[in-house]
């Protein structure tokens, strides 16, 4: 997510989500206004978070009094409650912002949000089970997914290519993935080239279609 380092970012729900998001963009740098209804949760994080309310975002004119107008980024995290989930975004689209982030828990619930007003929507449990998935492979050590069907992952050099130059095992035009570098054992990450040779224990890094990364990795 991108956010105007000028202006604060408002984060609506305190949920493991919402208090995730609200702690790394601190971590970063960001000014960052967390909202929930919740008063044991607004109590709960008071003391990690440099600002805390708690108020019904759902509430057009609560969102104005707060100056949510001057926000360059907001993320809706609720989850749970789709209703108040729509018309946070609707609020916060109505107030004029123009980056909004809001989390979903299926398409349908996309679509509304999308339709009120979200930029952006998110999936993160439905991420975060896929990604569970793939690490349950052995040989796939870690795997991020950029979109519907892209994704670069680290994970163990799978036995055909060893002993093997990236230009003799063609692993793009065989496999459809790209070995962006190679991490072995006592030595530093190195980019790939056309000449770098894969050894026993090397772990790749490489970018690619998620259903090429997955059959190139069980090869």
């Amino acid at each position: 997510m991108s956010a105007d380092r000028r202006k604060p970012v408002l984060v609506i729900g305190l949920g493991r989500f919402g208090s995730a998001v609200s702690r790394t963009l601190e971590r970063m740098g960001h000014e960052v206004l967390a909202v929930d209804c919740d008063a044991e949760l607004v109590q709960e994080f008071a003391p990690d978070l440099t600002k805390v309310v708690e108020a019904d975002a759902t509430d057009e004119a609560v969102l104005e009094r707060l100056g949510v107008a001057d926000f360059g980024s907001a993320v809706v995290a609720i989850g749970t409650d789709i209703e108040a989930s729509v018309l946070s975004v609707l609020a916060l689209a109505d107030l004029g912002l123009t980056n909004i982030w809001a989390k979903a828990t299926n398409d349908k619930h996309a679509r509304i949000l999308q339709r009120t007003g979200a930029t952006h929507v998110v999936f993160p449990e439905q991420r975060m089970g896929e990604r569970t998935a793939h690490l349950i492979n052995e040989r796939l050590l870690d795997f991020i997914s950029f979109g519907d069907d892209f994704a670069i992952a680290r994970l163990a050099a799978p036995e055909p290519i060893v002993g093997l130059p990236l230009v003799t095992s063609e692993c793009r035009k065989k496999y459809e993935v790209t070995v962006v570098g190679v991490k072995r054992e006592g030595e530093d990450f190195i980019h790939a080239v056309p000449d770098t040779i894969i050894f026993p224990g090397d772990e790749l890094v490489v970018s690619g279609r998620i259903r090429n990364i997955e059959k190139f990795s069980a090869i």
